[in-house]
């Protein structure tokens, strides 16, 4: 192990152990993100799916910062496609239940809160495979077009609130193989849809973390990708 590993490992302890070892800050955190669900939606990407793109330059090109990567204009991408994430979990969440129950499916928009059986798992299935056939391939373009947009201005803050030329980068820069074949053929049947279900089987409070904590694995599929 490199020593930039170490205290890369060492920096995520020291971050996260007080949510395990006091009381007080998992209360807090818990008060907070009931009640301030858009913030914190924000806040857990912002630091949680940048660190897996940082993880991700670890793996493609063996260091976690490079001059141009521009760190915190990711965050603040994030930071934003959180709230949307936020926003589209509410959406899908209730509006999919009620589709099913418009198909004969009894309950459905009660099935999430029984306990495990087979309803339960279909509807969030169901929810999971909308979200991500209708919302994710947008919001992944545009994460795309945003992270282009970001190393095409140096990595810096105020380069990303430069006016993005969305049509250039749209056809010109993103490499539509990659993005087709890989990002969308295979993460989004062979790991988001099931990911997302596990997601929506969790109580409500914990899906939006989890979904942030599935951030870091994006990165690192992220970074795979850019390798091929």
């Amino acid at each position: 192990m490199r020593k930039n590993d170490l205290f890369f490992l060492i920096g995520l302890l020291i971050f996260f152990a007080p949510f395990f070892l006091f009381d007080e800050v998992l209360n807090f955190y818990k008060t907070f993100n009931k009640e301030h669900s858009v913030i914190m939606g924000f806040l857990k990407f912002a630091i949680l799916a940048t660190l897996g793109e940082v993880i991700g330059l670890r793996i493609k090109e063996g260091i976690y910062n490079k001059q141009g990567f521009g760190i915190l204009p990711r965050a603040v991408v994030w930071g934003f496609l959180g709230i949307s994430i936020v926003a589209a979990f509410e959406v899908f969440s209730k509006g999919t239940p009620l589709f099913l129950e418009s198909l004969g499916i009894e309950n459905a928009s009660k099935s999430l809160g029984m306990e495990m059986c087979g309803k339960r798992i279909l509807t969030a299935f169901s929810i999971s495979c909308l979200m991500n056939l209708m919302f994710a391939p947008v919001m992944m373009t545009l994460h795309k077009i945003t992270d282009l947009h970001i190393l095409n201005n140096g990595g810096t803050l105020t380069g990303l609130f430069r006016p993005i030329p969305m049509g250039e980068i749209f056809s010109k820069q993103v490499n539509w193989n990659v993005q087709w074949n890989f990002v969308f053929k295979k993460t989004i049947p062979f790991f988001w849809i099931p990911a997302h279900t596990l997601t929506f089987l969790l109580p409500p409070e914990y899906r939006v973390l989890f979904a942030a904590l599935l951030g870091i694995m994006l990165g690192i599929l992220l970074s795979l990708a850019s390798k091929k």
